[in-house]
């Protein structure tokens, strides 16, 4: 695609249909979803022009195509901003893989807030469309982390006229017809999986209208019932209109949710002209570091029934599964093979959930999903189809493609969702085929407590995972490990069950090399419960974890063995009344005062353990230096997501 205005000269192009400012660097693969986005509308005969990463200090940098026939478009890029440059602390990351070389500061805070206004500055009437994971997530009032503010909907700071959320196929291609056929963008109000504001109040019909701005943002009662509200209606069969009134008789109307791609539909996206690589002007500076994830993975699915409280994918992707043909997953395989650098291993094949093929029931194409139940939470629905067949069928159609070495599955499988199906088909041929020595896995904490907040299966369905997975390996005669995703303050945790996740660890005889600390993301029941101190399912109270010290503690007693964690992990067992765990005994977690022979961080794991001590990767020399490096990009990856 253009991206220059040399581009456009040698395309022939005196006006793009669409000019789509982008906060990531240009990559030309369906990961990125500008790719997707572009691709598709010039699929069907727009030209679209890409300007990526402007210099929003500069009015004329998003000036170099001139005014577009249609419309602008806005993307802060595959992350939020704020989480592509902040980490959970708010210290400025050291790296931006979305940007050539890895170089920070290419894009702004906020920027499709920013871009917005940029662009309003100089074309005062042209329409602005947004869209991406940053106006998703915000499309409506939301709690912000890094401001600790409630701010309004995105679609209002940013000077837009409509604002996409979802993935945007549906919305894209409606609009982009709506405006080419000359329909003014303040008449395109009834677009699905649009959002769109206006002060004419009688031509809002069927809505229903949620805690207005000023309400929610003074009570965070009416916070948590609003956020609620919108949760149950993040459906396209039976998600409702939803309104939200600000000063001076302005009304943010949400339509209801986009439908589902078909698989035909899914198949012909895939199949786009994608290059399937950064745009080669950014050869010089080392390439795009986050293609490197993807660059030999294959997308399965989309959409997520999991139910995780601190994911966003209710909001964005939807509960409703969505997947590709065989056909078509083949077909792409086939060309990775074909690359130059290919070595025969296929990194993944999944999703959000990579064991999730299809819906979860037969109802939810029909009448969508249930507003107010988890088909996995708090144990799998009578009506969940556990089945794993589908999915095997792929995947050794992918082992037998001619030059494919090994196919793995590295985006994460839900293990209660093996648990729930009877046949332990797939679990055998994961153990046996799919597996690269370390299955990462997510029980992200051990505590009922916790992950009942979470929106987790109960740590006994882990532990029985956990021997259900040593038990296969053993059959087949392999040593391979599971390597835990753990997550310290999340909503609902105290320093007690900070402990007993220490405890866990001590049995277990592992030390996670990375902890994740719960991250406050905009448009998750987790983050809910952190702003309001609320479980917006209940309204029942939730203890959180704001003082930076005691999280500073929740995260050491998970890495207790670390030297510099000791007086942080000895502070909280004391005051906590655990010194019963300071000492020299097995049980203990640290000893009385700071050994001087501590220097190198690893006390000798315990030599009695658990019935699933095997499931912890005891490597040695440089074979543990490489089993650390694949838990930290993996974790990284799966962070990112």
């Amino acid at each position: 695609m253009p991206i220059c205005r040399e581009d456009m000269a040698a395309q022939g192009i005196a006006q793009f249909d669409f000019v789509y400012v982008i906060g990531d660097a240009y990559v030309d693969h369906p990961s990125f979803g500008h790719a997707i986005i572009s691709r598709l509308l010039q699929a069907h005969g727009y030209s679209v022009g890409i300007i990526s990463q402007p210099d929003w200090k500069q009015k004329e940098s998003i000036a170099i195509y001139g005014e577009p026939r249609l419309a602008f478009l806005i993307s802060a890029g595959n992350m939020d901003s704020m989480v592509n440059h902040y980490s959970v602390s708010k210290r400025l990351r050291e790296k931006d893989s979305f940007t050539a070389g890895g170089v920070m500061g290419k894009r702004p805070d906020y920027a499709t807030v920013v871009y917005g206004n940029l662009i309003r500055q100089t074309y005062k009437k042209t329409p602005i469309l947004i869209g991406g994971v940053e106006a998703s997530l915000r499309r409506l009032a939301h709690y912000d982390y890094w401001s600790n503010k409630v701010k309004r909907s995105i679609l209002l700071d940013s000077g837009a006229d409509i604002l996409m959320y979802g993935m945007g196929e549906r919305s894209i291609l409606a609009l982009a017809e709506a405006l080419d056929s000359g329909l003014a963008v303040s008449d395109i109000t009834y677009v699905p999986g649009t959002v769109y504001k206006t002060q004419k109040k009688e031509d809002i019909y069927d809505a229903v209208f949620l805690p207005g701005f000023m309400q929610v943002k003074e009570d965070k009662s009416a916070y948590a019932r609003s956020f609620y509200l919108q949760y149950q209606n993040t459906d396209a069969f039976n998600g409702r209109r939803l309104v939200e009134a600000y000063p001076n008789k302005i009304y943010v109307v949400q339509n209801p949710p986009a439908e589902p791609l078909s698989q035909m539909e899914m198949d012909d996206v895939y199949a786009l002209p994608y290059m399937r690589t950064y745009h080669p002007s950014y050869e010089p500076l080392g390439g795009v570091p986050a293609i490197e994830e993807v660059r030999f993975s294959l997308a399965s699915n989309r959409g997520c029934f999991g139910g995780c409280s601190f994911c966003a994918l209710t909001f964005h992707q939807g509960r409703i599964i969505q997947s590709r043909s065989h056909a078509s997953i083949v077909k792409e395989a086939e060309l990775l093979t074909k690359e130059p650098d290919f070595k025969g291993y296929i990194h993944d094949v999944g999703g959000p959930t990579a064991n999730f093929r299809y819906p979860a029931c037969d109802k939810q194409l029909q009448k969508g999903v249930c507003p107010d139940k988890q088909c996995l939470f708090p144990r799998p629905c009578k009506n969940l189809k556990a089945d794993h067949e589908d999915y095997l069928k792929l995947l050794r159609k992918l082992r037998n493609i001619p030059g494919v070495k090994k196919v793995f599955i590295r985006s994460g499988i839900r293990f209660d969702y093996v648990l729930a199906d009877k046949d332990r088909t797939f679990l055998r041929e994961l153990c046996q085929y799919h597996v690269s020595g370390q299955l990462k896995v997510a029980p992200e904490h051990i505590s009922d407590k916790v992950l009942e907040k979470m929106g987790k299966p109960s740590a006994a369905v882990y532990h029985q995972f956990v021997r259900e997975y040593e038990k296969m390996n053993e059959r087949l005669g392999k040593k391979q490990y599971l390597v835990p995703y753990l997550m310290s303050s999340h909503p609902g945790s105290t320093l007690q069950e900070a402990v007993e996740l220490a405890e866990f660890l001590r049995d277990l005889g592992y030390m996670p090399q990375q902890v994740q600390d719960f991250y406050p993301t905009p448009s998750t029941i987790s983050t809910c419960m952190y702003y309001t101190g609320l479980d917006p399912r209940t309204m029942a109270p939730v203890y959180v974890a704001h003082n930076p010290h005691e999280k500073a503690m929740q995260r050491a007693l998970i890495q207790y063995r670390e030297p510099k964690n000791y007086h942080l992990v000895k502070e909280a067992l004391l005051k906590i009344g655990r010194a019963d765990l300071i000492g020299f005994e097995q049980k203990c977690l640290i000893p009385p005062r700071e050994m001087a022979d501590r220097g190198s961080g690893r006390r000798k794991p315990n030599t009695k353990h658990h019935s699933h001590t095997n499931t912890t990767p005891k490597m040695k020399g440089k074979s543990h230096k490489k089993g650390k490096m694949d838990v930290k990009k993996t974790v990284s990856k799966k962070r990112r997501r």
